[in-house]
């Protein structure tokens, strides 16, 4: 039976108004598609974050051009008035509607028994689908959708499968607000870190030594060098103790661990060294258990705040390598935590404000909390996950943080607190978790003694605040869009001599500067000064320090920031104690 889907599309909110938009734009691009491409094989189109997709097996890759012409049948489509209707079929008369299209007859076979088969059909386009659309093309403006992108994508995300070309499109209720989604997408295409990357001379990727891996350049290294410096304060400051450990361990470990049994696949190929399997490592916890475990601990002992900038080594498939976001070896910053029942409230209190302050730190103030808990499968005594969640959200309400609950979203071994920010562009990124394991001080036996005399197992917690300092640093990269606050910045003044008459005093100041602990430089290439303070902007750095026959004579500088600030014959001391002063503010100059 057919009925058309009524829908008061004005009455519904509006993220629920675009996820229809968007689910029915995608059906209008495969007609579209199907159009030009008659024998195309159809995948799957959903609608996505601002947006939607669909996957096509064509006979022939697509050009921008295609993009334009399938845009062009797209808006016939929509002012056609055609209405989406929804059917309801047996898995018998699904498949055979379908027998032309493999991949959704895979879909179609892989359905529960008794599970209703629902299709949507609208003009000439009929797809498996759930649902919800709007009632009629029409609600689609014409003017209100654009293609992006194609792009390569496995069927079922499975690199052994067909690859199929994925068109990303964007739909929006009003011309006016794709404009705005366009500017804002410009203006991420301007950001990204891999562009700016290369433009400041940070980062890169090498192919032919390895995809994934990254390769920091000493820009990048500078700015690198004052993130660690700064964690490794703040953590000494916390209460924290450095660890160093191996970059491969035995396969006893990560067997005892449980890492061979389930994330095996994400490893590396094992090496055998002494007639033994040796694994370079996917985490550093194993590590640090060990070092736990080197003599009996004490109640007196705990807690036990270990932190580490672990380099670990996951094998992610090439498809889903990104510059710095997804990589194959990283430095985590690690940080596990050892306590008793007793300590475990004010120990995540203390850990969640301590994540909090960093992050402030940064420049992320826009903060919001996700609280995992018990899955219906775990591990763990039933009153210590009660006792952890407690903890978790006491500590979450206690520092007033936004947050939503994850109804059996923790993993198996814990529950859990992610701590998602957002960047200048508004985007949210995953990036802090606090997680609590109930799994590994069972496997490796772990024990303190108590008050009481008796052998207790201690609570443990992982915390990876960062969560890799290559991810964390793609993330400054777009957040500044290159333009680092001062104290990060990889150079933090170029002085630049008016004349080269005045080299040697620029050389002076930038040596002054170097040595009393700044990323300083002089600029005594052939270039005119308005080239070399264009070259400074270009490269985003915060200070200009001008110097000619005036600053010469007087023992002054002339400041320029990059923000178009000058002030004029600053003595050379009072900018160096300027410069300390801010840098230890983290302000800008």
């Amino acid at each position: 039976m057919a009925e058309a889907q009524a829908v008061a599309l004005e009455q519904l909110p509006v993220d629920e108004r675009l996820y229809r938009i968007r689910h029915s734009a995608a059906h209008v691009m495969a007609e579209a598609v199907l159009r030009i491409f008659p024998d195309a094989k159809v995948a799957i189109g959903p609608p996505i974050e601002n947006g939607f997709y669909y996957d096509f097996d064509l006979p022939r890759h697509l050009t921008p051009e295609d993009l334009e012409q399938i845009e062009e049948h797209m808006r016939e489509i929509v002012s056609g008035d055609h209405r989406f209707t929804r059917t309801v079929l047996s898995r018998e008369a699904a498949s055979e509607m379908f027998c032309g299209q493999p991949y959704k007859l895979e879909l179609i076979r892989e359905l529960p028994d008794g599970q209703e088969i629902s299709i949507y059909t609208q003009n000439s386009f009929t797809d498996l689908c759930r649902g919800p659309h709007v009632d009629s093309t029409r609600r689609i403006h014409p003017k209100a959708f654009k293609l992006l992108s194609v792009a390569g994508a496995y069927w079922r995300g499975d690199e052994k499968r067909p690859m199929l070309q994925r068109i990303y499109g964007t739909a929006w209720e009003t011309p006016k607000e794709l404009r705005a989604h366009l500017e804002h997408l410009k203006e991420v295409e301007k950001r990204d870190h891999r562009r700016v990357g290369r433009e400041l001379d940070l980062f890169s990727t090498h192919e032919e030594a390895g995809p994934g891996l990254i390769y920091w350049h000493p820009k990048g290294s500078r700015i690198r060098i004052a993130i660690e410096d700064y964690w490794r304060a703040a953590h000494r400051e916390g209460g924290y103790e450095m660890l160093f450990t191996p970059h491969v361990g035995k396969a006893w470990l990560w067997q005892t661990s449980g890492h061979l049994d389930f994330y095996k696949e994400n490893m590396y190929a094992p090496m055998e060294l002494d007639n033994a399997d040796y694994y370079a490592k996917p985490m550093n916890c194993p590590f640090h258990i060990m070092i736990y475990k080197t003599r009996m601990r004490s109640y007196r002992d705990l807690p036990l705040r270990w932190g580490e900038l672990g380099t670990v080594y996951r094998y992610e498939r090439s498809g889903v390598l990104h510059g710095l976001l997804r990589v194959r070896g990283f430095t985590q910053d690690d940080a596990h935590i050892f306590c008793t029942p007793a300590q475990i409230e004010d120990e995540i209190k203390e850990v969640l404000r301590f994540s909090l302050k960093i992050w402030d730190d940064f420049g992320f103030s826009n903060t919001k909390a996700y609280l995992a808990t018990r899955p219906p499968k775990s591990v763990g005594d039933e009153d210590r996950w009660y006792q952890a969640q407690r903890s978790l959200q006491a500590a979450i309400e206690d520092q007033g943080l936004d947050y939503e609950l994850d109804e059996g979203g923790g993993a198996f071994y814990g529950p859990k607190i992610d701590l998602k920010i957002r960047d200048a562009l508004g985007r949210e990124w995953q990036m802090t978790t606090i997680q609590f394991d109930f799994n590994l001080p069972d496997r490796f036996d772990m024990s303190f003694t108590d008050s009481d005399g008796r052998e207790k197992r201690p609570y443990m917690v992982h915390r990876a605040l960062l969560g890799s300092l290559e991810r964390f640093f793609g993330v400054l990269i777009e957040h500044y869009g290159g333009a680092f606050p001062l104290w990060l910045a990889p150079v933090q003044a170029v002085v630049i001599p008016v004349a080269s008459a005045f080299d040697g005093y620029a050389a002076e100041v930038a040596d002054l500067l170097f040595r009393a602990g700044f990323r300083a430089e002089a600029d005594l290439s052939d270039d005119r000064m308005n080239a070399k303070i264009r070259n400074a902007q270009n490269t985003k750095t915060p200070c200009m320090v001008i110097v000619g026959e005036q600053e010469q004579q007087a023992r002054t500088v002339s400041l320029r920031t990059r923000t178009g600030e000058r002030t004029s014959n600053i003595a050379l001391e009072d900018f160096m104690r300027r410069m300390h002063d801010k840098v230890v503010t983290r302000a800008e100059i």
